[in-house]
């Protein structure tokens, strides 16, 4: 009766209904967001293939004094 005794194998049965718990809460996540994404995919890829693009690099700007940032402004450009 040593079988009756041993919770080994509840405890794989615990893990085995956790996991799959998890599993089809992912996939109902998304099942309902996908629609969304989809969407928001096709617009970006719209969006990009409407801009136009340099064939190169632009030239480098020198630095002079309408140039400099602003003593102080450490913003980027």
């Amino acid at each position: 009766m040593h079988f009756l005794k041993d919770e080994s194998g509840a405890v794989t049965v615990d893990w085995v209904v956790l996991t799959a718990a998890t599993a089809g809460l992912g996939l109902a996540v998304v099942a309902l967001l996908g629609g969304g994404f989809s969407q928001s995919s096709d617009n970006l890829g719209a969006a990009l293939t409407d801009m136009e693009v340099a064939p190169g690099f632009a030239a480098p700007v020198e630095n002079t004094p309408e140039t400099q940032p602003e003593e102080g402004n450490n913003e980027v450009f």
